[in-house]
């Protein structure tokens, strides 16, 4: 038998670190981070249909300084990843994929996506001052 010489896959190692690789993997990261956090929002559809001792429970540690920080972390996660998505749509469209655009891109995403995340972010903890 004549061993195959074709060539590997190659590992993030072999790749240079640039912006368009780190947001990538962000997204990837994000996407992965939503659907651990709609474990929470599976929980709370179930309590409240379970009836109002389960939706008391859910509500206070959703009320608590956890659960704010918690919610307020799946908010940004859940906007990054929307932004990073329209870029990607507009990606596959075969538009803005020169470095200079793809760069400009980038900057657009991650300022909305921290934008959004603080403005969500607001809106948790000044509706959580007040149970």
């Amino acid at each position: 038998m004549i061993p195959e010489t074709r060539p590997l896959s190659p590992h993030l190692q072999v790749y240079r670190w640039t912006y368009t690789l780190a947001l990538s993997i962000l997204h990837r990261i994000t996407g992965i981070g939503l659907a651990v956090g709609f474990v929470l929002l599976a929980w709370w559809l179930s309590a409240l249909a379970t009836g109002p001792g389960a939706y008391d429970d859910f509500t206070a540690l959703a009320a608590s300084r956890l659960g704010r920080a918690l919610l307020a972390v799946f908010a940004a996660a859940f906007w990054y990843h929307f932004c990073a998505g329209i870029r990607h749509l507009v990606f596959d469209t075969g538009r803005s994929l020169e470095r200079r655009e793809a760069r400009r891109s980038s900057v657009v995403v991650v300022a909305a996506a921290v934008l959004l995340a603080l403005l969500s972010a607001a809106a948790i903890f000044s509706a959580g001052a007040n149970p």
